[in-house]
């Protein structure tokens, strides 16, 4: 057999994976710490944060976006982030 090239990517402990994906969950999970009874829970939530993606970033725009906007309104205040009363809810759908 002859030596071969392969692509691995590796998370932030070190470990190898075949797949960026693979890498960035296997990050997700670390960030996220144990999630339910034992952990069992840490990979499944990893995944649904690594597939709402797009939807998680967009509520933190808004709230990022809301708490900017109150700042501004009190200028003593600035860089608090007290909870606004008009601030909207956001609901993301857990079903996959």
């Amino acid at each position: 057999m002859v030596a071969n090239e392969c692509i691995a990517y590796r998370d932030s402990k070190g470990g190898l994976h075949g797949t960026a994906e693979k890498a960035t969950l296997e990050d997700l999970a670390a960030v996220l710490g144990r999630v339910g009874d034992e952990g069992g829970m840490t990979a499944g939530v990893a995944r649904m944060i690594f597939d709402k993606r797009a939807e998680i970033e967009r509520v933190f725009a808004e709230h990022d976006a809301i708490i900017a906007s109150a700042d501004s309104r009190r200028p003593e205040e600035a860089g608090a982030s007290a909870p606004v009363p008009s601030a909207q809810i956001h609901v993301v759908n857990g079903a996959a």
